[in-house]
């Protein structure tokens, strides 16, 4: 029987605030947002830990998510993920109209630079991976679509935050460059470059970011060709999507004349 401490901390589930569909589809969220990124599968166990749900109440709702194909369970009795977030998550995609124009794109700058090619958009306080490519070679940056990160590190997170908060002044050299580098925030062994895309109507729709190993992509003659392409890349995509490529002409010309990030970098403006 359970103490009186722990029915404070989770009243039964047929108490009056637990019965309604409400609670019932919050502990069921809780119960998918346990899976963290790298997670493969759980236990019934660690699923009660991680949600602070009593195990027959977790086995009750799993039951339910797995008839509707949220949850699997597997052959050694862990839960992992079922086949319906995929279908969701492939709606929600398909829901940004910008895949047909940016995922050739990404396919091109991933060819090109022979670097991990991708396109994100913001949520929340995190940072979305929508579209991805990912070259050939056996060391690369390797992220997945819809992985999320800590929107206030990478060179897309400072895309995002300049374009969605445009009255923050710690973005106005983005917003006026029209790019963004950064050397190891998220993970010390990665650099990445970003830049906005723009739709017909001239909002930002997502953060346009090639990311490879620092050990490649560091030097400031590499990052320039990197902002470069993502520049050209960007620009065809906002033309594609109806807005005014011609934005980005001043940007690009920029690098035409001098290595722009090599000079930006000895005056330290960018953060490292």
């Amino acid at each position: 029987m359970p103490t009186q401490k722990a029915a404070a901390a989770e009243p039964p589930v047929d108490a009056p605030e637990s019965s309604s569909g409400v609670a019932v589809l919050d502990r069921a969220f809780s119960i998918l947002n346990a899976f963290g990124p790298t997670d493969d599968r759980l236990t019934l166990t660690e699923l009660s830990r991680r949600t602070g749900l009593y195990k027959s109440t977790v086995l009750r709702l799993l039951g339910a998510l797995e008839h509707g194909g949220f949850i699997r369970k597997l052959s050694d009795g862990q839960y992992a993920i079922g086949h319906q977030p995929l279908r969701l998550a492939s709606l929600y995609q398909r829901s940004f109209p910008v895949g047909p124009v940016v995922e050739p794109i990404l396919q091109q700058l991933s060819r090109d630079l022979g670097e991990t090619a991708s396109f994100y958009v913001r949520h929340g306080d995190r940072r979305l991976v929508l579209f991805r490519v990912e070259p050939s070679r056996s060391v690369r940056v390797s992220i997945r679509v819809g992985e999320e990160f800590d929107i206030g590190k990478g060179a897309s997170g400072k895309v995002l935050l300049a374009f969605t908060e445009p009255l923050d002044e710690r973005w106005r050299e983005v917003r006026n460059q029209l790019w963004a580098v950064s050397y190891g925030e998220r993970d010390p062994e990665t650099a990445s470059a970003s830049v906005p895309v723009f739709d017909a109507v001239g909002d930002f729709v997502g953060a346009l970011t090639l990311s490879g190993p620092k050990g490649r992509i560091d030097a400031p003659s590499a990052m320039d060709v990197a902002v470069k392409a993502l520049l050209d890349g960007a620009k065809q995509a906002t033309a594609g999507l109806g807005g005014r490529g011609a934005r980005y002409d001043a940007s690009i010309a920029s690098f035409s004349e001098t290595s722009t990030v090599s000079h930006i970098r000895k005056v330290g403006v960018l953060a490292e």
